[in-house]
């Protein structure tokens, strides 16, 4: 499931609630990507033919994400494993510790997720 970046940003006002009307995603996402409505209309049609969006039609609030932030994350993940590190995590992971400064916190919970992992 490849999601693009203005999907994204779809789903990221889905997943702030039940069901929605076209009226307040086109709102919400107007600030963000200075979208008209008929984009907005577009992009949720589009992302029901994917499986991302579920459309109730008759219903007042008919917008709602038909698949979950973790699962999307899931899918991203997987793909950069894949395309970039050629599946291999512990090269994933090394590339993120060398690069982004992490706590002394998030080096203990780290160090205690592994410690939990081994077999």
């Amino acid at each position: 499931m490849k999601i693009s970046e203005g999907e994204w940003y779809v789903l990221e006002v889905l997943w702030k609630g039940e069901s929605f009307a076209l009226k307040n995603i086109a709102e919400a996402l107007k600030e963000i990507t200075g979208w008209s409505k008929n984009t907005v209309y577009t992009y949720l049609n589009r992302m029901e033919a994917k499986g991302l969006v579920k459309i109730e039609k008759g219903s007042r609030t008919p917008y709602s994400a038909a698949v979950s932030r973790e699962k999307c994350a899931k899918a991203e993940r997987d793909e950069l494993l894949t395309k970039v590190y050629s599946g291999a995590t512990s090269d994933l992971i090394s590339a993120f510790l060398k690069e982004t400064p992490i706590s002394k916190k998030e080096v203990e919970r780290l160090r205690k997720l592994l410690d939990e992992m081994e077999v």
